[in-house]
């Protein structure tokens, strides 16, 4: 019966070991020289990290928020980028680093996201955490969304995967359409990509993720596919970001894998 007790108490304790492979979140914050250069970002980000950060090189997952987290208060992103460390934990993918960064309320008239400030901080995440480059995920809701089809569309080279969810493709709102959007399936065809919508989305078309989608394989990429949930609205993230397919797709590829 000792013997027993004995090894239940370890089970248990690897079993916590592997669910809380995330803690956080901490905020962190860019240089005020680095933030000169990103004016389009909170120079404050939140940043998840492993109760037990390894030795080696871990994967980076970059969450760009929808438009309810616009502006200089960077708590408020806890509950939206809280939702895809809980998917972490419950679906056993770690360690990891999860990075949440906040556009400011002057993006917003170019859509948000801006590719070249969001490429300021990447650098700077690469060269402040142990990360593994082969293994650099990018998602995002809504605006984020928006954020994941541009950044991509613009910088394909950074990412393992993307995965836009009830993404807007343009920077004037849920029904605008960008006329950059053959430009980006090009590069979005170099790329990993899965979108995922809901059918009965009134905000943002499931039709916006289903036509950069179906640019992308015109443009000749063969990784490229679509999740619609037919029951779903403008909440579909809050299926995605607690699936375990959302995870197993995400974390099974790695950049320049043969």
């Amino acid at each position: 019966m000792k013997n027993f007790l004995l090894m239940t108490v370890a089970l248990l304790f690897l079993s916590g070991s592997v669910f809380a492979q995330v803690q956080g979140p901490r905020v962190a914050k860019l240089s005020k020289a680095l933030a000169e250069k990103a004016p389009s970002l909170n120079p404050e980000y939140l940043l998840f990290s492993p109760r037990n950060l390894p030795k080696h090189k871990i994967p980076l997952l970059i969450y760009l928020h929808g438009g309810g987290g616009v502006g200089n208060e960077i708590q408020k992103l806890r509950g939206q980028a809280g939702q895809v460390w809980r998917g972490l934990e419950k679906h056993r993918k770690g360690p990891c680093f999860v990075v949440a960064p906040q556009a400011q309320k002057r993006a917003r008239e170019k859509g948000g996201w801006v590719p070249q400030d969001l490429n300021i901080l990447l650098e700077h995440l690469k060269s402040t955490l142990k990360v593994d480059e082969k293994r650099i995920y990018l998602t995002g809701n809504s605006m984020g969304g928006y954020g994941s089809w541009i950044w991509g569309g613009h910088n394909p080279e950074h990412f393992a995967a993307i995965a836009p969810v009830s993404g807007g493709i343009g920077p004037g709102g849920p029904k605008d359409v960008t006329p950059h959007l053959e430009k980006w399936a090009v590069n979005l065809a170099k790329v990993p990509v899965m979108a995922f919508a809901g059918d009965k989305d009134r905000v943002v078309p499931a039709e916006r993720s289903q036509r950069m989608i179906a640019a992308i394989k015109k443009a000749g990429g063969k990784q490229a596919k679509i999740k619609i949930y037919p029951d779903e609205g403008h909440g579909a993230g809050r299926i995605a970001f607690g699936s375990k397919e959302f995870y197993d797709w995400m974390f099974g590829h790695k950049r320049n894998e043969s």
